[in-house]
């Protein structure tokens, strides 16, 4: 159901890019089969904005739709492997075909009540090994080098990160249109400084 917050109340939002079923399914495999304790609670995703305080959910959920509003379907293309290593302990695949598009996202939805400096410069990227042991990383880092899969992005999701570390759904918003649809939780706290917070971008 929708949410209501008086501008004093405050609260962190983020925004993803989620993929098709089988395409987040099968990373999620491969994220297990590194160890990762976050598989099986963190689908398949590209960060477009990392865990961001905002005082005003109403503003803040007009500005994200405003921006799903005007934004048109685009293909993405994820490919090979890099890590953020030393600095943090995370393996991901690489956004080539729409890498442009996430950043442009990005820099419209990091404005208005969402504006804030952060500590890292933007990298659309895809998390598949995040605080395993050095081993898994460097056979994350390996196994998938050569992996590549190719999907067309229609929407975003809109999610609070409440006072338990839990992602919450609140909407996902179709490109070029205003949905309202309210689904589902998402345990994200640890993914949410692999995106971002530790992480040099």
């Amino acid at each position: 159901m929708p949410v209501s917050r008086k501008a004093s109340e405050g609260m962190s939002v983020g925004v993803i890019l989620g993929f098709p079923p089988a395409i987040s399914e099968e990373l999620q495999r491969w994220r297990a089969s590194f160890g990762d304790p976050m598989a099986g609670v963190i689908p398949a995703h590209i960060t477009l904005v990392t865990t961001t305080p905002t005082e005003d959910w109403e503003a803040t959920r007009a500005h994200v739709r405003e921006v799903a509003r005007k934004q048109t379907p685009f293909m993405v293309t994820i490919a090979g492997t890099g890590t953020f290593r030393p600095v943090s302990p995370v393996v991901f695949i690489n956004v080539e075909d729409g890498f442009g598009a996430c950043v442009d996202l990005h820099e419209k939805l990091q404005a208005g009540p969402l504006e804030r400096d952060l500590p890292f410069s933007y990298h659309p990227h895809v998390t598949i090994a995040h605080d395993v042991a050095p081993e898994s990383l460097d056979e994350a880092e390996t196994v998938l080098k050569d992996y590549r899969a190719t999907f067309p992005v229609v929407s975003m999701g809109l999610y609070e990160h409440d006072a338990n570390g839990i992602w919450q759904l609140r909407e996902e918003l179709d490109f070029g249109s205003e949905t309202d649809n309210h689904a589902g939780t998402w345990a994200a706290d640890a993914d949410a400084r692999a995106d971002g917070a530790t992480a040099p971008h």
